[in-house]
């Protein structure tokens, strides 16, 4: 699939890449689950965050505000080159962003290894860039760590997910493991988008392989 000559299924050259801008986008003031909390700093004492891409925003945000242990999320773009792009710039594909979640949670009580869990069961780690029929760099699988601890957990993760798929006759995790650089806020209207208060009936096709992952719920200082 092209646009403009680029292959969206292709990471954009830094040559390439869309130019950005300085202005940063507006952050809604409150979570529309978690209605009397923030979606963005600060967090109150304690709380630790996560960023996972796993296709579609939308799909991937509601499985971590359902998930118990979780304070607040929120969506937005990482891992690309364009500072501040919008939506519209992250599907043209030439900002090199993949559209994750920003999952801020309470480690007594879900750890990040439990967090890893959710990611990993909650779509389909093998496609490259792409996620069921949504096609493109922005639906690539990522997993973007803050500290040492997280980028151990999630690799120790990895290897032990890639045995329990390829006993399952599923191919090899093609997901992105690299340090959280700038995390971009999206639009308002993608925030918590598939909740009852804007989209009730909205649809998502996120899915994962139905393999489950073997590592555990407990809780950790991850």
């Amino acid at each position: 699939m092209a646009l403009f000559g680029h292959d969206k299924a292709r990471m954009v050259d830094a040559s390439r890449a869309l130019p950005g801008r300085a202005d940063r986008m507006p952050v809604a003031g409150a979570h529309a689950v978690f209605n009397d909390r923030p979606i963005a700093a600060p967090f109150p004492e304690g709380m630790r965050t996560a960023v996972f891409g796993m296709g579609c925003f939308w799909g991937a945000e509601r499985l971590f505000w359902q998930t118990p242990g979780v304070y607040t999320t929120a969506v937005g773009y990482a891992g690309g080159q364009t500072p501040n792009p919008t939506y519209e710039e992250v599907c043209s594909g030439l900002t090199g962003h993949t559209e994750v979640v920003l999952v801020v949670y309470d480690p007594e009580q879900v750890s990040y290894d439990g967090l890893l869990k959710v990611f990993w069961e909650g779509h389909n780690p093998t496609q490259g860039m792409r996620q069921g029929n949504d096609v493109g760099t922005q639906y690539r699988s990522t997993a973007y760590y803050t500290d040492e601890a997280q980028r151990a957990a999630v690799e120790e993760s990895r290897a032990s997910y890639q045995a329990a798929l390829s006993r399952g006759g599923h191919g090899e995790i093609t997901t992105e493991i690299a340090p959280l650089g700038e995390f971009y806020y999206a639009e308002d209207y993608h925030q918590q988008y598939l909740s009852d208060a804007k989209n009730p009936n909205g649809y998502c096709g996120l899915g994962g392989t139905g393999v489950s992952c073997p590592i555990g719920l407990a809780t950790n200082e991850a």
